[in-house]
């Protein structure tokens, strides 16, 4: 497998998570793509990881620097961490060995335990009882999501979908990708025996990122779901956020987009689409989906 990191001034961060990265007993090559940081990032990963691939670009391409990456990798799996999570020893073992025995299966997302004290993220019970249905056998249960700082993905798989879209950026862009994945017939799974460990970052804009991740949610809600299931999500998503300047800038973007949303909108197959429909009552009740900051 090849790891690949994306990161914009944490350089501080990134250069732990190059440490656990780096030491794990099963020696990925590591590709860094740094999204344009100002503070020194590529230089002090060069001088301090000279086997790290880092590569500096210009501008902040968001997620989409992640497919950069992808094109240069050969190994047949791609696991993907943020400048804040990092695999456990051992893990990304597992988890190729997940994708080994399933051919079918196009992403392994692991267990998410939160630093300092290593408790389960909040989302963990949502992905545990995942409703999904799925054949027998997976290595876990059937997911309609992946979490881009903590998943290995088949890399033929991820190629075949397209990517990261470069229309969202960053902040829930994982949405689109694993619908696009589900449509084309790849089971995605969650699996306890592969762990990832998040240490939050101090280092973020909460409301731009809430922006984001509100804006992206409804387009991939446009994008992907039938016409009255989408227009429920819609409902839900806009009585669950805060009632301030950025949800409406959130909004106000999203419904600019309206013009290349209906010209590339494309919804899910029915039994995605019916999946989609058992997992909201899960994500309306999930601690973890709250709009904050």
């Amino acid at each position: 497998m090849t790891v690949v990191i994306i990161t914009r001034n944490r350089c501080g961060e990134l250069l732990h998570v190059l440490g656990r990265m780096t030491s794990v007993p099963e020696g990925p090559r590591v590709i860094v793509m740094d999204n344009g940081s100002t503070d020194g990032t590529a230089s002090a990963v060069a001088e301090a990881f000279p086997g790290v691939e880092v590569t500096a670009l210009r501008d902040n391409l968001g997620a989409v620097a992640r497919n950069l990456a992808v094109e240069r990798v050969t190994t047949p799996y791609v696991a993907f961490c943020d400048d804040d999570t990092w695999w456990e020893p051992g893990s990304l073992a597992r988890a190729a060995d997940h994708l080994d025995a399933h051919p079918t299966v196009a992403s392994v997302t692991a267990l998410i335990r939160v630093e300092p004290d290593g408790t389960e993220d909040p989302i963990t019970p949502e992905l545990r009882h995942s409703p999904v249905p799925g054949p027998d056998g997976l290595p876990g249960p059937a997911l309609l999501g992946i979490l881009a700082g903590a998943s290995m993905l088949r890399v033929s798989a991820f190629r075949e979908a397209g990517g990261f879209s470069e229309r969202l950026g960053f902040g829930g862009e994982e949405e689109l990708l694993s619908l696009d994945l589900a449509a084309a017939g790849w089971w995605l799974c969650w699996t306890e025996d592969v762990v990832v460990h998040h240490a939050a970052s101090t280092v973020r804009d909460p409301r731009s990122r809430r922006r984001r991740g509100i804006r992206n949610t409804l387009w991939t809600a446009w994008l992907r779901r039938p016409g009255l299931d989408a227009v429920r999500r819609t409902g839900t998503l806009l009585r669950s956020v805060p009632r301030d300047a950025a949800s409406a800038a959130a909004v106000a973007e999203a419904v600019r987009g309206l013009p290349w949303v209906l010209r590339e909108r494309r919804p899910v197959p029915a039994r995605v689409a019916f999946g989609l429909r058992l997992l909201e009552d899960s994500q309306r009740r999930s601690p973890a989906r709250r709009y904050v900051g």
